[in-house]
């Protein structure tokens, strides 16, 4: 396996190859993405383990989502299946999964303690146990400084996990060599990923503009939830269809058939 230097013009590239590949199968990735949305939200229902049992399944959810963008690069319908595709291969590369979810979980588990330290949980709560979110508590400093900090420090957690799925998946590497190279990859491509960023911004900012205008036009306020939830559910979707392609550029190695 070999790390790949991109120039900073392929984070456009990698924001066209998921918005390309996913209207190949639109309604297959818009169905998987909210399968995948309903049982991390199910899963967070329950009492007292539900949340980290569902942020321990991110990264094996977001490697299904890979997973079902190489099958459908490859022209092929990515069957629903493919979401626990990081739990069928094998019995050594499953208990790497679990362990890379149970960092994953760990991590942002601990970035939220950090965040309660300055409002006293209630960003966390908001964020984990689906608290009430009113104006007033938006306009806190604490919580505003806390949800800044929060965001600071997922940074460096999404760079060791943004390919660690892949690389436990396809190649078997164990789950703290697959966060380090994860987060070399990420780094070593700072600038393709700071525009592939900064183009993904742009096209969730453009597409919420643009329903707002048509709810504006339209004279009906209540068509906002409508439309916006389908259309942000799609565009999630695409988001995350993109990832495949950051990470087959990143290493330059062919992956393996996905089971």
């Amino acid at each position: 396996m070999k790390l790949q230097i991109v120039p900073a013009r392929q984070g456009v590239v990698w924001f066209q190859q998921g918005v390309r590949t996913f209207m190949k199968q639109p309604l297959a990735f818009t169905g998987l993405f909210f399968m995948f949305m309903a049982a991390i939200s199910l899963l967070s229902l329950l009492p007292v383990i539900g949340t980290p049992i569902a942020l321990a399944l991110l990264p094996a959810a977001t490697l299904g989502l890979m997973a079902a963008t190489e099958i459908a690069d490859k022209g092929q319908f990515p069957m629903p299946q493919v979401l626990i595709a990081g739990f069928r291969a094998g019995k050594e590369r499953l208990q790497s999964m679990v362990v890379l979810g149970v960092l994953y979980a760990v991590g942002f588990i601990l970035l939220m303690g950090i965040s309660a330290t300055i409002d006293g949980g209630q960003f966390a709560r908001v964020y984990l146990l689906g608290g009430e979110l009113t104006p007033e508590v938006v306009l806190q400093g604490d919580f505003q400084t806390a949800a800044l900090v929060a965001m600071v420090l997922y940074l460096p957690l999404s760079l060791l996990f943004w390919h660690a799925p892949a690389l436990v998946h396809w190649h078997g590497i164990s789950p703290v060599k697959s966060l380090f190279f994860s987060a070399v990859a990420c780094l070593r491509n700072f600038w393709a990923f700071t525009v592939f960023g900064m183009v993904w911004m742009a096209a969730f900012l453009g597409v919420a503009t643009g329903v707002a205008i048509v709810v504006s036009l339209l004279g009906n306020v209540e068509l906002i939830n409508a439309i916006l939830f389908p259309v942000g559910l799609a565009m999630a979707a695409m988001f995350f269809t993109s990832f495949y392609f950051t990470y087959r550029d990143c290493f330059d190695t062919p992956t393996e058939e996905t089971p």
